[in-house]
């Protein structure tokens, strides 16, 4: 049945304006960025916090993002561009061999998590003036649904793709040029967010659960990299020579057990303690 199985060959941007193109990619991010904005705002109404602080937030996190998922790839996955490209590690650009505008191709999901918990301290720290855990406990319900949204983005550029698929299911990547189906693993990688998404903000407007700091955001460390730790078996690597390293596990299944026992730590500390 290979009607189930369909070639996905798309325009990366739309035209504007005669020359401008706008990236899907990018109106990806601004989809996660404005709609994230948008579920704080109610949640600071919720939480009787001003406005005033939300707009600090806005920009904490964009930073405390884009920061922590550059170096973050960079460092888990193409160490040697420090050498080998130095200034193309924090500008859009392409130095070596020839200068060309490239955006920020190169973003790691597991340094995102770090630029945000890390960013999350200091806005709590010089903002907020709560416990970390309170914000991270709230902040991880736009994350998820945001993080859907970046992997719809990658499935547009064809990246981040899945392994060669021999079942009546799968995409051609025509981009890459392969006349091959392969598992459309950004798109499995993005339901598990959605669906993350709708369970931490249930817990969170329907339980009293938060009340409890850090078990939330246990919770969602649990689900977010144990989702995640499972897709990997679908996914190409994304560097040749980190596809079976430890144990036989690729570079974001290793990344990815530290935080789920973080989750269990967080969610059960009590009964540790």
């Amino acid at each position: 049945m290979e009607i189930l199985q369909f070639i996905w060959d798309p325009s990366e941007s739309i035209s504007i304006f005669g020359k401008f193109n706008l990236y899907y990619y990018s109106l990806m991010w601004m989809l996660a960025f404005g709609l994230g904005f948008y579920i704080m705002q109610i949640i600071y109404k919720k939480e009787g916090l001003s406005m005033e602080k939300l707009d600090s937030l806005f920009v904490y996190t964009i930073l405390g993002t884009m920061i922590g998922a550059r170096l973050g790839h960079v460092i888990f996955y193409q160490i040697e561009l420090f050498e080998q490209d130095f200034f193309s590690v924090f500008l859009p650009f392409r130095f070596n061999p020839t200068f060309e505008f490239t955006g920020f191709r190169g973003l790691a999901s597991h340094g995102a998590t770090i630029g945000i918990i890390t960013a999350m301290y200091l806005y709590n720290s010089r903002v907020l003036k709560k416990s970390v855990l309170w914000i991270l406990d709230r902040i991880l319900i736009p994350v998820a649904i945001g993080g859907a949204f970046i992997r719809i983005g990658n499935f547009f550029n064809s990246e981040i793709v899945g392994k060669e698929t021999y079942s009546e299911f799968g995409v051609v990547f025509k981009k890459l040029g392969e006349d091959f189906a392969r598992h459309p693993a950004q798109l499995y990688e993005a339901l598990s967010y959605f669906i993350i998404f709708f369970i931490v903000a249930h817990i969170y407007w329907r339980t009293d659960k938060v009340k409890n700091n850090g078990y939330l955001l246990g919770f969602f460390f649990i689900l977010l990299w144990a989702s995640r730790f499972i897709i990997e078996f679908f996914k190409e690597a994304q560097v040749d020579g980190r596809e079976d390293w430890i144990f036989g596990m690729n570079t974001g299944q290793v990344l990815s057990i530290p935080f789920i026992l973080i989750g269990f730590y967080l969610m059960f500390r009590k009964k540790f303690k």
